[in-house]
């Protein structure tokens, strides 16, 4: 059934006498286009690409030492903090060590070499693990213990506390250690990625006067890395298991003495080097390169601050580094681990309340969602409204006599077994099922592959998507026979089919049925699973074809509308801003007097601010309980505004090794909602807002004089608590809107 696109809604005013008393004014815009020759961008408009992750990294450390966050909140991200180190080690700078290598000069748009950029990177890292370890010493560990969660050395175990972990370490423990010497009879051992291990100095006796120096021993994976230790009441003791093994180290070492021991970890190059048009199988060139991950070559050393010098430095020669690659910790290795603490102590008291996300308004009480879409087009934002809705559709349709087929993209499915055993069951029940699954989704390649098999073994075809590129786009097309016809139901969104991560994640799903998205989602399938070349579809924009062209298209419709005097502006979500070009188009466009607020969660490479190259752009990053991952798009358009979602992020990868896919929202409520909910709130945060600075560091955003503080994820929050996240059934406009104003940076 085809349906008529609701006609445009007026463009928002950015003046409007609404505006709080006290909030700021709009930054005044340039009256005409910049005069004479064209400014010529150089590295002194461009942030470091790094350096601006690790800025992003340190604002997630912030939230581990506020004092307002509840405590196990303050673990979690500073948990969050050492995995995100770990990723950037493995990824980036192993990236900038192989560019080293090759002897590399090449710069990047801010003008450093490979070897500049990890000299800053070490500065910066430097500093960062400083402020990580403080806050675990002197903040969460005393904040910990006044909850009655303690971690406790061996000086301070009770007789019974040692006694218990003494049979601990014989029955469970010292089974599965194997010490390693290091000595020319025996090479260095290759350990593996991430692991904790112990380097253990021995002394030799008059038994013993020759053997190794130096040993090393790797702390069991398997094991639980905190030991609860028995007997308390009221309260929760725990040993760190290096801590217990190192105790009883002697018993490995008959008639040698143990002068010391140090826990130390190696972190490894753990990027996927496949050729794909040099393999036969995928898949199973993917499982050979996950094998070699957790060998890959050694790019950081960390060790605990007490271990000796001479120690420290024949650790890095055995493993090939350098004093630089060096970083000592004062706290514990590998703090992801702790993450454990979160789950096992579920106090209120310590942690945000449990949010249990409310179906969309407008599909409360609607048992048939077919029936529902075919009435309007459905805005899910994640994780304000459930997830549950996209697997009860997969479900549905796998049980539906009528419906006929179902395709689905699968980037980061999570543990849920839900998704996958929906399109099982279609299968079983007669449909065509074809399921296009990223095998290098980073570091849940294991999971993805499970899945691929499972799958394929179930009669699901399942195909890896187009040579050289990444399958990075969300969409799921349903075919259904309904009484008037052939229709094609459409799923499309911002974040994974995953049901863990839509309850962590900030994301955006578009329910819809038109004739021609429906059209280009079929069109889109077709192309990923290799049985057509890209055409230019009605309604998507796809990388690496047409993407970037269109986006480019609009931000310099925007600069002639600006220097025409009409109504121009640009609001962009996304988690990520990289791409140069489109880095210059902006600076063009505010140049030519465009307004531009940009929310950029992650990685920022443009400056704002800067006089006659960006002083009409403001931006902002919010990192709060749920990590904002939706990509937003709005045009000003001369007062006709338009509104898309999208898979991308503003990045090189994105736009030209990704399948990624923009969409426009054509419902006008739904276009309102976005604007005056979605943008507007994030833009009003005065609370967990950071504001980007010209010199490329971030200030905390504070309510002006006379304005209410605002914490946009509260409010989102409160929203769907109240049922004020959208229109519902027979409420065409049904949420109290925010004015939607630029804010100065």
């Amino acid at each position: 059934m085809s349906r008529k696109s609701p006609s445009r809604r007026p463009a928002v005013s950015t003046n409007s006498g609404a505006e709080s008393k006290g909030a700021p004014a709009e930054p005044a815009r340039a009256a005409r286009p910049l005069q004479g020759e064209p400014v010529v961008f150089g590295p002194e408009h461009f942030i470091n690409r790094e350096l601006s992750w690790l800025e992003f990294n340190h604002r997630v450390l912030e939230e581990a030492i506020r004092p307002d966050n509840p405590l196990l909140e303050r673990l979690k991200f500073f948990c969050i903090v050492s995995s995100n180190l770990d990723e950037f080690f493995e990824i980036r700078v192993a990236g900038l060590k192989q560019q080293m290598e090759t002897g590399s000069i090449e710069t990047g748009p801010d003008g450093l070499t490979p070897r500049q950029t990890l000299l800053a990177i070490r500065r910066r890292v430097l500093r960062m693990v400083r402020e990580h370890n403080a806050c675990w010493r002197n903040q969460l560990v005393p904040g910990l213990a006044r909850q009655g969660i303690r971690f406790l050395g061996p000086k301070e175990w009770t007789d019974a506390d040692r006694a218990w972990l003494e049979q601990y370490y014989q029955t469970v423990i010292r089974p599965v250690l194997t010490p390693l010497a290091i000595d020319p009879a025996h090479p260095f051992p290759l350990l593996l990625n991430r692991a904790l291990n112990l380097v253990v100095r021995l002394g030799r006796t008059g038994r013993q006067p020759t053997g190794p120096r130096l040993a090393v021993l790797e702390v069991p994976r398997v094991l639980p890395r905190l030991l609860r230790l028995p007997g308390r009441e009221g309260r929760a003791d725990y040993a760190f298991l290096g801590e217990v093994v190192g105790h009883f180290l002697t018993d490995l070492f008959p008639e040698r003495t143990v002068q010391g021991w140090w826990p130390f970890r190696v972190t490894r190059n753990s990027e996927l080097y496949i050729d794909e048009e040099e393999v036969a199988n995928l898949l199973a060139a993917v499982e050979q390169e996950l094998q070699r991950r957790r060998r890959g070559a050694a790019v950081r050393l960390e060790v605990a601050r007490n271990c000796p010098a001479e120690v420290r430095s024949e650790l890095l020669e055995k493993l090939g580094l350098g004093p630089e690659d060096l970083y000592l910790v004062d706290g514990p290795l590998n703090p992801a681990r702790l993450m454990v603490l979160y789950d096992e102590h579920p106090r209120p008291e310590l942690r945000h309340p449990t949010w249990v996300a409310p179906v969309a308004r407008a599909l409360q009480g609607r048992d048939d969602l077919f029936a529902a879409i075919r009435e309007r087009d459905i805005l899910l934002h994640h994780p304000y409204e459930s997830f549950e809705s996209i697997v009860t559709l997969l479900q549905q349709a796998a049980q539906d006599p009528d419906v006929l087929a179902i395709k689905q993209t699968l980037y980061r499915t999570g543990g849920d077994p839900r998704i996958g055993a929906a399109l099982i069951e279609a299968v079983r029940n007669g449909k065509t099922v074809a399921a296009v699954v990223e095998l290098r989704a980073r570091f849940d390649e294991a999971n993805n592959i499970r899945w691929a098999r499972q799958l394929e073994e179930a009669g699901v075809h399942v195909v890896y998507g187009l040579v050289g590129y990444k399958i990075h786009c969300k969409a799921t097309l349903i075919v259904r026979r309904d009484p008037d016809g052939i229709r094609r139901y459409v799923h499309l969104a911002t974040g994974n089919y995953n049901p863990t991560t839509a309850r962590q994640y900030t994301d955006i799903g578009l329910l819809t049925c038109r004739p021609d998205i429906g059209e280009d989602v079929t069109d889109l399938f077709n192309l990923l699973t290799g049985m057509t070349q890209f055409q230019p579809l009605r309604q998507l924009w796809v990388a690496p074809f047409d993407l970037k062209t269109r986006l480019l298209s609009l931000i310099e419709r925007e600069s002639r509308h600006a220097g025409a005097g009409l109504p121009a502006r640009i609001i962009a979500k996304m988690n990520s801003l990289v791409d140069r070009e489109v880095i210059e188009a902006l600076y063009r466009a505010s140049g030519q007097g465009v307004s531009i607020d940009l929310i950029v969660r992650g990685i920022c490479c443009l400056r704002p601010g800067l006089r006659r190259i960006s002083e009409n752009i403001r931006v902002r990053s919010i990192v709060d309980r749920f990590l904002e991952h939706s990509r937003i798009l709005y045009f000003e358009n001369g007062g006709q505004p338009e509104v898309y979602l999208s898979s991308a992020d503003w990045m090189p990868r994105n736009f030209h090794r990704r399948i990624e896919t923009t969409f426009p929202i054509l419902d006008g409520n739904l276009r309102d909602r976005i604007i005056h909910e979605l943008l507007a709130l994030p833009l009003a945060d005065n609370t967990r807002a950071r504001l980007l600075q010209p010199d490329g560091t971030y200030r905390h955003a504070r309510p002006a004089p006379g304005e209410r503080p605002r914490r946009s994820q509260f409010e989102f929050l409160e929203r769907a608590r109240s049922g004020q996240t959208g229109p519902g059934p027979g409420h065409p406009s049904g949420w109290p809107k925010v004015q939607l104003r630029p804010r100065p940076f």
